[in-house]
């Protein structure tokens, strides 16, 4: 038996090399992504991706998640083992069922992204008790034109992104009425990376 458990690590496609400087470099990406939404970040550190999993998305994992943070994933995530035996091995994240009280939920097909009222919103004393979202997505190079406005932006952000859903930002307007509470969403494309926290507001161009 623990033979076979040595070769299912030894066959799990790695975390980080270097450990610290890279969770420090992806912090720095997404605090930078959260600081300027709209704005295209870099993931520069390599991590191995299991399943459906992105590079981007293997990253963050690496860098916020740990057996104090609750993850939901969707259908094509959990139902792939090896992002299941990735996930538990180089993060140690409790892996739920319960939408209303994930610390994260990694979403590979964004077609299929559950109603946003599913997940944790937080509470008005305690608003960052709420799920951040990391979406996949295929281009945050081209596809629809959005804009963007709120604090970290100076007048207008302008985002080209190809994203499911479609109305995604349209869902994200449940964020006005909530606020303080609210949904954080990060949009992942391979290494690039998007932040749209819940004080941004969106309107499509079309395009």
């Amino acid at each position: 038996m623990r033979g076979e458990a040595m070769t299912t690590i030894a066959e799990l496609p790695p975390g980080f090399v270097d450990k610290v400087l890279s969770a420090q470099s992806t912090f720095r990406s997404v605090m930078d992504a959260m600081a300027r939404p709209g704005a295209v970040q870099r993931i520069v550190p390599m991590a191995g991706t299991a399943g459906p999993m992105m590079r981007g998305t293997a990253a963050i994992a690496l860098t916020l998640f740990d057996h104090d943070t609750p993850l939901w994933l969707d259908a094509g995530m959990s139902e792939s083992s090896d992002v299941l035996k990735w996930l538990k091995f180089h993060t140690g994240a409790p892996v739920i069922q319960d939408s209303s009280i994930a610390a994260f939920a990694l979403i590979s097909d964004g077609g299929a992204l559950p109603s946003l009222e599913r997940f944790a919103l937080g509470t008005n004393e305690y608003p960052d008790r709420s799920t951040t979202i990391i979406i996949q997505v295929e281009s945050l190079a081209s596809g629809r034109s959005f804009e963007l406005r709120g604090p970290g932006i100076d007048g207008v952000a302008t985002l080209q992104a190809s994203i499911k859903p479609f109305d995604l930002f349209e869902r994200l307007h449940l964020n006005e009425t909530l606020f303080p509470r609210g949904i954080d969403v990060v949009l992942v494309a391979d290494d690039a990376v998007v932040a749209i926290p819940r004080t941004t507001r969106v309107m499509s161009k079309g395009g």
